[in-house]
């Protein structure tokens, strides 16, 4: 299980940052051919459906966790029926405010500063986004069954193959003359291709899928799972958020753009934990039973051990080399403003990546009503301490605010995973680890007392890097965990 959660982690990690790489190269193109004005009304037809993004009420998840348990089962009529039973309740919770978006598309854009000359195009443009945004909700139900089978390979393929296909033909599309509904067009086809796709292998793997009954057993605690994850959707784009509208608000705009380029950058160290998570929510629901707790702990330990050794030597490595990346990346003006926000933030991803084993536990428990119930705790108080720091330290004030709240939302992620989760931790050989961080230490020190003389800062850092991996090899990991790495490296390296 631990070899697939990896293997789908990596895969799905691939799927994340090949479309990146590709719309590095294929964006300059669309801004081009489009100009300002166009990729402007581009990118605010996308971001409209997205920020209803709860509208298929948490019916991705859903189908995902009750079918991977389905499948656990050894019944894979029982995971057809479930992955129908959400594609149904998506359908009626999705449909009605596509068709609103469809209804009112003009007024909605009257209601944003559109050059004239793009109106009567951002108004079909959207009407197209609104069905896409409906096919996007089924694309992440239908290949529940290769998630919950951890055919992270299949899944990458298709989701990320067709997003690249877009990500290409955008340009060649662009280039015909066919504009902004052209470029809306484009998203919409390679979401069908999606869904097909999906289709396609997810009925291989279960013979069992297309038919036409529904599973009305679990169909309210699918109800009640999805309602609360729509809930904590909410709560979550509010926490991930709000700090920037209130910064804008209470400082300027370039705190904001300081602080934006910062939080783009730390916020990339999330990209292996949202992996990871689409893979251990699958299996953690598969060990769900009695029988399976000393495996779901054992899965669980391993997988926030594995995220902390990873991290440690992450985040001391950005310390020291953040601000020169800033400065080549956005300029050197941001390099010597984002780069203390950027420091703050870090410390706070870092214990949201290592935490996030905990947040797949408990949505794997079905209790993701705990996890909406936090999150909407949170929002007041986050906002309360962000408009005191924003207003008196701007964009450091609002890093402090965002990385406090993410150190207490971990801590209280990790208890609610044991107490309601059914999850234990087991730290082996502590000491060694806290050993390993302090070597890890030496580098970031060395920058506090030598300044930026990178080539040194450099060498100290290569062989903090050796030492702490020494450490963790011989001290840290686990006999057969290291057994296991040295075979996973001869088979990827065969």
């Amino acid at each position: 299980m631990t070899t697939k959660v990896v293997k789908g982690s990596l895969w799905t990690l691939v799927g994340q940052v090949a479309p990146l790489a590709i719309s590095l190269v294929a964006t300059p193109f669309v801004v081009r051919l489009l100009g300002a004005e166009g990729y402007g009304v581009l990118i605010l037809v996308g971001l409209i459906p997205v920020y209803l993004g709860f509208a298929d009420f948490g019916m991705s998840m859903a189908s995902t966790k009750f079918g991977s348990e389905a499948y656990a089962e050894g019944d894979p009529e029982k995971e057809g029926r479930i992955v129908r039973t959400a594609a149904l309740i998506a359908l009626c919770t999705s449909v009605p405010i596509a068709a609103l978006i469809m209804i009112f598309a003009s007024n909605i854009i009257g209601l944003f500063n559109v050059p004239t000359d793009y109106t009567a195009d951002a108004t079909l443009a959207l009407r197209f986004a609104s069905i896409t945004f409906v096919i996007n909700f089924l694309c992440g139900i239908v290949n529940a069954p290769l998630l919950a089978r951890l055919r992270m390979d299949l899944n990458t393929f298709i989701s990320s193959g067709t997003r690249i296909l877009g990500l290409i033909s955008m340009p060649v599309v662009l280039y015909l003359g066919y504009g902004l509904v052209g470029a809306t067009m484009v998203l919409l086809v390679t979401s069908l291709l999606s869904l097909v796709g999906h289709v396609v292998i997810a009925s291989r793997l279960n013979r069992k899928l297309l038919g036409m009954s529904l599973e009305r057993h679990t169909l309210r605690p699918i109800f009640k799972y999805g309602s609360a994850l729509a809930m904590a959707s909410i709560a979550v784009a509010l926490l991930l958020n709000s700090e920037k509208v209130i910064l804008a608000k209470v400082t300027s705009v370039e705190q904001l753009a300081y602080y934006s380029v910062a939080f783009t950058l730390a916020f990339m160290m999330t990209l292996f934990s949202v992996a990871m998570a689409q893979s251990l929510i699958p299996a953690f629901s598969q060990l769900q039973g009695a029988s399976h707790r000393q495996a779901l702990s054992g899965l669980y330990s391993r997988a926030i051990r594995m995220n902390a050794i990873w991290v440690i030597p992450t985040l001391a490595i950005l310390a020291v080399f953040s601000q020169p990346l800033i400065t080549i990346w956005a300029g050197a003006r941001f390099g010597e403003e984002s780069s203390l926000p950027f420091y703050l933030l870090i410390f706070g991803v870092g214990f949201h990546v290592v935490a996030t084993p905990a947040r797949a536990a408990l949505m794997a428990s079905g209790r993701s009503d705990i996890i909406a119930k936090v999150g909407w705790l949170e929002i007041v108080p986050f906002i309360a301490v962000v408009w005191v720091l924003a207003s008196r330290f701007g964009a450091v004030g609002a890093a402090i605010a965002w990385s406090f709240r993410a150190v207490i939302d971990a801590l209280v992620t990790f208890v609610l995973a044991h107490k309601v989760g059914g999850v234990t931790f087991i730290m082996n050989r502590p000491a060694s680890l806290a050993l390993a961080t302090l070597v890890m230490l030496i580098a970031p020190l060395a920058w506090l007392l030598i300044g930026a003389n990178y080539f040194w800062l450099s060498c100290i850092t290569v062989a903090t890097v050796n030492v702490y991996s020494w450490i963790i090899w011989k001290f840290v990991l686990e006999t057969n965990e290291a057994v296991w790495l040295l075979q996973l490296f001869r088979r990827t390296t065969i």
